[in-house]
């Protein structure tokens, strides 16, 4: 082995690859240099566009590893995994002699690099740790003396070969990081290295040597394996290893994102504990070979532009995989893999409040800071001092200790309007004890204690640390100490006094102390925290209230009993436990800015609708039979909103949009007596069975169209952007069709009883329609003696800005009007507007009744959201902020070529992305991919339309203009990186 020496390439120019090509293969064709560090390769392509590539090896390299990478390629051939084929010379060799050199051509492998993808999605990572482990399975059993060789890339020699390479790093400050990692790797690999398993292995399977193809997702997935180069015996976890950190630049911010390979490998080649430890060890020595035979390459080779051109991608990996300290970033590992975590099990002492404190009196309180805590209601959370407020509310209420445990997700840590995720799992516990006399302090547990500043820590002699911290402490002199020996004391104070008190192992980082704190880590690290760490509630005498992630175990739960028709969103849901204004908390504390709850019209949490609900509820619950104030004073209102003159004077309540629609159906069927109803294609309304029957949307149902009833005629959508007609001027065509349906169905006698129409496209994504379009609609329905029913389910009650309702838009007002989604704010109220000669058709039918619709409830939550809409402005901020955000929309499209139109008005907006702006190829599943990686970062936004390319939004008319700002910024990243 040449340690340190690095590697020269042959000297073989394209033209020399031209000549190899045609003396020894007996093609003629072009060549084109490829990238490598110690070879030469060349993309032949021949007169008929067939492709191939040539490799020219160093002459380092002999002919049995050339034969054992030929036996590899066919046992990789065997077990499914893809690689290029060798092809023969014409002499029917696979090695060819030319210049001194040896030759091989092969394949060429169709696809796409991915080394330069960007983000890669779990799912993908997830592929390349599978294909890792078809990897070292498919090899296990190969056996060939060209196998046995020593080379540089060996993990097994990795840190001998970075010592010696790291002289060639020119930064002083990049090489002593170097260095360090690499020692203390190679320390913590050392302990389970004789314990490792060898076997062939590729030695190189990363980004960089296997092609991507696009899935169905229009993500690329790795696909062919490539370069066997590096093939020998190793570490069978090295090839993980290596895979693992190649992983790391894609998103270097996120080095943890690696553990979806690392989880992914281990389900098809179980790795053993000694493997475990031994990953993040492996990487960060690769990471470190990498940068260290970066510039050594360019010592000795300095024109070789591919390696320059990999140097800051190395460095990328280098300093992803030691971004989180190493004992952490095992333990990751190891939690991922199951692997069990050792225990702290230590009694408290006995005493009336505090074991260790026994001189402090007084009852004591556990402070609920979690992200479902009452006394965190209407945003108080929110608040610089809310953790003080709560622990002065304690004291208030009689406590003298106030106890902020570990281990639980503290919303009062939760951050908003940003792509990560805020520190918010405490891994120490917080005491608060209230002003008073001092006590002694007393050893919780028996061994080694040290003291340092306002610290004291005690080392058990079973690997654990307990940590003390506080001001007021006054211990004695280091020493060995028992369990309940005096150790000093609590000094008096007319102040509260704060005790931190920590458990952790002793091999655990020894992170910078918190004054007056607990540290807390963000949720990814939760994992590795649980344990580094332990909770002290035993030595409180408490029960741990510690929780970890269980938005796992909840969606396992859900799938049980749910039935296969019913949605959920996302690959890997959050589990939204709170939310606050056009905010969503998942159980982590992770904040989403919430772009798609249109029913919270005024925000989630709000508080003037929980008091209205809760005061009803103490009061009164009964139905619109009996005589009550609220039923006529909320009908009232909801007229008053209605056009001057309309005409639009009843009001019928029912629960839910699809209610209201079913209800409105029968309005118009009874009033005008006729059963025909004119929808519109691609369009929802609902899942009782009259809405469902209108509703024509294949994005939906799949079989919409042809499973209509022979009541419902379905009538083009007028979208103008793509639809049958386009641009200014749609309108004609589509009124101009329209009536051709309307003159048929007079001419089978079956006259329109209704004409069904969303006012503002929603369900296609905010598309408005042509203009002149829906007041032509209303005029020709009315002539031929029907009636006109605008669904405002969605776009109503404010949502557009210029306007309360969608109708208004057009300047044409129905006949009926069908509401609900905004009304409850998240209660279910539905309701039909039409006029009383409309509504008392239905009498007809029989009485009219529904045992919530126009409740107690539902019309004093309806009255309560009302007067908030008109305090806090909200239709002035969905036409300010929604002018804004639709500008920050469309300025993307400017940028990125897959943004097409942006629709809809105030904040009822559609993104419309398109793989080709000239055929509109809709980029559906690059828009579900989008939609997977914003929420990542802490946007909630979803897909709609029939073609489901549209990026809905329709968030809470609250939204503020940081959150429309930080939603258009993480969509241009997103777009810019990848999904």
């Amino acid at each position: 082995m040449s340690t340190g020496a690095g590697l020269v390439r042959p000297e073989v120019t394209p033209a020399d690859a031209v000549l190899i090509a045609h003396e020894c293969y007996g093609i003629d064709a072009e060549a084109t240099e490829l990238g490598s560090n110690q070879d030469r390769n060349f993309v032949l392509v021949e007169p008929d566009g067939t492709r191939s590539v040539l490799r020219v090896d160093n002459p380092v390299f002999g002919d049995d590893a050339r034969d054992a990478q030929h036996l590899a390629i066919e046992a990789y051939r065997r077990a499914g995994v893809r690689v290029p084929a060798v092809l023969p010379g014409l002499d029917g060799l696979l090695t060819q002699r030319w210049g001194g050199f040896a030759v091989r051509r092969s394949e060429f492998a169709d696809g796409e690099e991915l080394v330069d993808a960007g983000y890669l999605a779990p799912v993908v990572l997830a592929e390349f740790g599978a294909l890792a482990a078809a990897s070292v399975n498919a090899l296990a059993s190969l056996e060939h003396p060209g196998l046995d060789r020593e080379q540089m890339w060996d993990m097994r020699v990795a840190h001998e070969q970075v010592r010696v390479l790291a002289t060639s790093i020119g930064e002083p400050v990049l090489r002593r990081r170097v260095l360090t990692a690499a020692d203390e790797a190679h320390a913590a690999l050392s302990r389970v290295a004789e314990a490792l398993p060898v076997q062939p292995i590729h030695g190189d399977l990363t980004d960089d040597n296997v092609m991507g193809m696009r899935g169905p997702d229009a993500r690329l997935h790795p696909h062919t394996v490539l370069d066997l180069g590096d093939l020998g015996l190793g570490w069978r976890v090295a090839e993980l290893a290596v895979c693992a950190s190649s992983m790391l630049h894609h998103e270097p911010d996120r080095p943890l994102r690696a553990l979806d390979t690392i989880g992914a490998f281990h389900a098809d080649a179980p790795l053993s504990r000694d493997e475990s430890l031994a990953v993040w060890p492996l990487i960060v020595l690769r990471a470190a070979l990498l940068v260290a035979s970066g510039w050594r390459q360019l010592e000795i080779d300095g024109d070789n532009e591919y390696a320059r051109e990999r140097i800051a991608g190395e460095q990328a990996i280098f300093d992803a995989a030691t971004a989180v300290p190493l004992v952490e970033a095992t333990e990751h590992v190891l939690a991922r893999l199951g692997v069990e975590a050792r225990e702290f099990d230590a009694p408290g002492l006995p005493g009336d409040v505090l074991g260790f404190l026994p001189d402090v009196s007084g009852p004591l309180r556990v402070i609920d800071a979690g992200v479902e805590a009452d006394a965190l209601d209407a945003g108080r959370w929110t608040a610089p001092d809310a953790e003080a407020l709560l622990i002065e509310k304690a004291f208030d209420d009689g406590a003298r200790v106030a106890v902020m445990p570990y281990g639980v997700f503290r919303l009062t840590r939760t951050s908003l309007d940003t792509a990560d995720a805020a520190a918010t799992w405490p891994v120490e516990t917080e005491l608060h004890i209230a002003p008073g006399p001092s006590s002694r302090l007393l050893a919780p547990v028996a061994g080694d204690m040290s003291v340092g500043g306002d610290r004291v820590r005690i080392a058990t002699h079973d690997g654990w640390v307990v940590e003390m911290r506080a001001t007021e402490l006054e211990p004695v002199r280091s020493a060995a100490v028992e369990a309940g020996e005096n150790i000093g004391k609590l000094a008096a104070s007319f102040e509260t006094r704060t005790i931190v008190l920590a458990v952790r192992r002793g091999d655990a980082l020894d992170q910078e102390a918190i004054v007056g704190g607990s540290r807390l880590v963000t949720p990814e690290r939760v994992a590795a925290w649980a344990r580094l760490s332990a909770d002290p509630a035993p030595l409180l005498g408490l029960a741990s209230l510690a929780r970890p992630d269980e938005s796992a175990a909840e969606l396992r739960r859900r799938e049980v009993i749910f039935a296969e028709a019913q949605e959920r969103y996302y690959e890997h849901p959050p589990q939204i436990e709170r939310g606050w204004r056009h905010h969503l908390i998942d159980t982590t504390g992770r904040s989403h800015i919430d772009m798609v709850n249109n029913v919270a019209g005024l925000g989630h949490g709000h508080p003037a609708i929980a008091a209205a609900a809760d005061r009803q509820l103490r009061t009164l619950a009964t139905n619109s039979r009996f005589l009550f104030r609220d039923l006529a004073e909320y009908s009232e209102r909801l007229i008053a909103l209605m056009p001057q003159g309309s005409g639009l004077d009843t009001v019928l309540l029912v629960n839910s949009g699809s209610e209201a629609v079913d209800l409105a159906l029968r309005l118009a069927q009874a009033a005008t007596g006729r059963r025909t109803v004119v929808a519109l294609r691609e369009a929802y309304h609902g899942w009782t069975m009259a809405s469902d029957a209108v509703t024509t949307s294949a994005y939906d149902n799949p079989h919409a169209l042809e499973s209509r009833p022979d009541w419902v005629h379905v009538a083009d959508v007028p979208n103008p952007f793509r639809g049958t007609y386009r641009g200014d001027g749609a309108a004609e065509g589509y009124l101009a069709d329209l009536d051709d349906d309307l003159d048929a169905l007079a001419g089978e006698g079956r006259d329109v009883a209704a004409f069904l129409c969303e006012s503002v496209l929603g369900n296609a994504g905010g598309v408005l329609l042509p203009e002149g379009y829906l007041a032509g609609a209303y005029d020709r329905v009315r002539a031929r003696g029907g009636l006109c029913i605008a669904d405002e389910v969605q776009v109503g009650f404010g949502r557009m800005g210029s306007t309360f309702w969608g109708f208004e838009q057009a300047g044409a007002v129905p006949d009926i009007v069908t509401i609900a989604k905004p009304m409850g704010n998240g209660f279910p109220i539905g309701g039909v507007i039409t006029s009383k000669r409309i509504a008392d058709a239905l009498s007809s039918q029989g009485q009219f009744f529904s045992s919530a619709g126009g409740s107690t409830l539902s019309c004093r939550i309806g009255l309560a959201v009302l007067d908030a809409m008109i305090e806090d402005d909200v239709q002035r901020n969905a036409l300010e902020i929604g002018s804004r955000l639709a500008d920050g929309l469309r300025e993307l499209a400017d940028r990125h070529p897959l943004v097409g139109p942006v629709h809809g008005a105030g904040l009822y907006l559609g993104v419309e992305l398109v793989r080709d702006r000239e055929t509109l190829e809709p980029a559906a599943a690059e828009a579900a991919a989008i939609c997977e990686r914003l929420r990542e970062l802490g946007v909630i936004v979803l897909t709609t339309s029939e073609r489901s390319n549209v990026l809905k939004v329709k968030p809470p008319l609250c939204l503020t203009a940081e959150s429309a700002d930080h939603v258009v910024a993480m969509l241009d990243r997103v777009l810019t990186e990848g999904w």
